[in-house]
């Protein structure tokens, strides 16, 4: 397709992590005169572009400094959805790494379609990852996505069939490369060649893959109908403890926990707290009743500076009287049957 505004020989969209081999993809179409328009896609089980993960490194530098466009996509509940039950099983943990894999690649098919552009491409290298990036799932993967053909990954092109842009004459396929495996030597050797010298290390990324957070995930989605952006951001934040099928209790390690717990609180929420000493911020989410604030004020007890009196104050911000508990902090191997791990 022929762009009139900037002399280009196509126009192709990029899946773009921020990591380098997803940087080297762009660079790798650029080079052959393509206009490249890279969308960068956001769930809530992801790093903040701000961070430097390979997952979340800011885009925008790097789409500056080498003349491409940047989109940034949320996948907001489409991504919950999957995650609760992704078709095709999950990976390490909760990720359900090749369901995500489809869904962007479905997300990208749209824009494609949408501002009339010539393929879709990837960093994606073959046999780097064992579950999505194996040869027979990267087809399965492509056909999931219904861009049979349409789909080009760059750094392994030579390795996979013939695409339809190469076919055409789009892209010559000389100029793509032929890496696979875990080895990121030739990579490095192109970002030099690039000049493409400020890249992220490579990193999961995806929260998603963590065990203590998949673990407080599945636990959240056991016991609750509906969940949101707050219920999902608080999974970051503390140490969590299930106190009964209808009631959580949240405590911070420290201030940024603590000030987080606080942003994220709802009207009505109770907040626990060991006045007047270093002390937790701890939410309890869930119906109030007498037993469990009790346990909840005991725990929060339990991680303040008092933990070795015999009974510390607990103030319960409100709560419908605005109770202070007088309580022995609960002793660690009580608490630990508690905690979600």
């Amino acid at each position: 397709m022929y762009n009139s505004e900037n002399k280009r020989r196509g126009h192709a969209i990029a899946l773009f992590s921020g990591g380098l081999d997803s940087a080297l993809a762009i660079l790798l179409i650029l080079k052959q005169d393509i206009e490249v328009t890279a969308l960068t896609f956001l769930t809530n089980f992801g790093c903040d572009i701000t961070d430097r993960s390979s997952c979340g490194s800011d885009p925008y530098p790097m789409a500056e400094k080498f003349g491409f466009n940047v989109k940034l996509v949320h996948l907001g509940d489409k991504f919950i959805e999957i995650v609760k039950s992704p078709k095709y099983g999950y990976g390490k943990n909760m990720n359900p790494c090749i369901d995500c894999r489809v869904l962007m690649l479905k997300e990208a098919k749209e824009f494609m379609k949408l501002v009339g552009a010539d393929f879709i491409f990837t960093g994606e290298v073959v046999g780097q990852r064992p579950m999505s990036q194996m040869r027979n799932t990267l087809r399965m993967i492509e056909k999931a996505a219904g861009i049979d053909g349409y789909l080009v990954r760059p750094l392994s092109a030579k390795l996979l069939p013939e695409t339809n842009p190469e076919r055409n004459g789009l892209l010559d396929r000389n100029l793509l490369e032929d890496i696979s495996g875990r080895s990121r030597k030739r990579q490095m050797e192109m970002a030099r060649q690039f000049g493409l010298d400020d890249y992220p290390s490579p990193a999961a990324g995806c929260l998603l893959t963590d065990i203590g957070y998949s673990n407080r995930l599945r636990d959240l989605l056991e016991h609750s109908k509906q969940v949101d952006i707050n219920d999902l951001s608080l999974l970051r934040v503390g140490r969590h403890f299930r106190l009964d099928s209808d009631t959580k209790l949240i405590v911070g390690r420290h201030d940024e926990d603590n000030n987080k717990i606080e942003q994220y609180a709802r009207s009505g929420q109770i907040l626990l707290e060991a006045l007047g000493t270093g002390s937790p911020v701890a939410i309890l989410i869930g119906p109030e009743n007498s037993e469990t604030l009790e346990v909840a004020a005991a725990i929060t007890a339990r991680y303040s500076d008092l933990k070795h009196l015999p009974e510390v104050e607990v103030t319960c911000t409100n709560s419908p009287d605005g109770k202070k508990i007088k309580i022995r902090p609960i002793r660690s191997e009580e608490a630990e049957k508690y905690l979600i791990r």
